[in-house]
């Protein structure tokens, strides 16, 4: 993959930056034409991932973590197992995908209790806005509210770190979840320009096409949702969790992406536990 002149990064720093924790989820439906992903395409001229196509998510407030939070579905230790971290750190991430999902979209995987879901978020605006702007947090919010995270909502799905050659770098953890019945994906965020829901196919078309630009991340999440025909195969998928850190490797005057099980990459490693990676085709 060839990263477009506006993302390349100039001269890598002496000493990789440190990952900052991040959580995304790829919300899934059933639609007429199979099944749909919901997709922000990103305000060009941001500082990370300009321009480009990605799915809800953001960095870890650190007020994410915190143990009162209302809580329902697979503990913090469950999570800390599939993610390979503690489980202070499972809960921050679990706790921001839920969190940036609703800032992004609107979309809110909580409820009253323990096997309810909100149908309509609609009256939340104002604490919507006020997340964003940290003037709330995610706990307070829903204690106010009287809700629940429904952690059993969202599955782990993969693990990806930004490459050391990149001067803001992220160690995102993927996640997939249903659209709630009776809930509207929007796309009141300033950081999208547009959002729409497309099958992870014609996303990926739309990118080989030049129509939209996907990073590695988000183009191999699509081509492996792409793989379930429905959202309760795609939920129900047994996942192995492993660290992939793409690199950016430079070819004249061109930068491109490559992955690990790719002959370029360096010292032709697969993940990073040491185990060989599939080869991954770039266009």
């Amino acid at each position: 993959m060839v990263l477009p002149p506006h993302m390349m990064p100039g001269d890598p720093p002496e000493v990789p930056v440190e990952p900052r924790d991040a959580s995304t989820i790829a919300l899934l439906r059933d639609g007429d034409h199979g099944l749909e992903v919901f997709l922000l395409h990103r305000v060009a001229g941001m500082a990370f991932a300009g321009g480009m196509t990605v799915f809800p998510g953001g960095g870890v407030d650190l007020r994410d973590a915190d143990a009162d939070l209302a809580w329902a579905g697979p503990p913090p230790s469950w999570w800390a197992q599939r993610f390979r971290c503690t489980e202070d750190e499972a809960r921050e991430l679990v706790c921001a995908a839920v969190r940036e999902t609703f800032e992004e979209c609107g979309v809110l995987l909580a409820g009253p209790t323990a096997d309810t879901v909100v149908a309509d978020t609609s009256g939340y605006g104002p604490a919507r806005a006020a997340l964003v702007a940290r003037e709330l947090s995610f706990s307070d919010f829903l204690a106010r509210e009287q809700l629940v995270l429904r952690a059993d909502l969202v599955r782990p799905w993969s693990n990806w770190i930004t490459p050391p050659e990149e001067p803001r770098r992220y160690d995102t953890r993927f996640f997939v979840a249903a659209l709630p019945e009776g809930q509207i994906a929007d796309g009141v965020t300033t950081e999208a320009s547009d959002v729409s829901w497309q099958t992870p196919s014609e996303a990926v078309a739309d990118w080989q096409s030049g129509l939209r630009g996907l990073l590695p991340p988000t183009w191999v999440t699509l081509m492996e949702i792409d793989e379930h025909d429905t959202v309760t195969s795609a939920l129900a998928a047994e996942r192995e969790i492993v660290a992939v850190v793409p690199r950016v490797r430079r070819d004249g005057d061109v930068l491109r992406v490559v992955l690990p099980g790719d002959p370029l990459y360096p010292g032709a490693a697969g993940h990073l536990d040491g185990q060989p990676g599939d080869r991954l085709e770039l266009p």
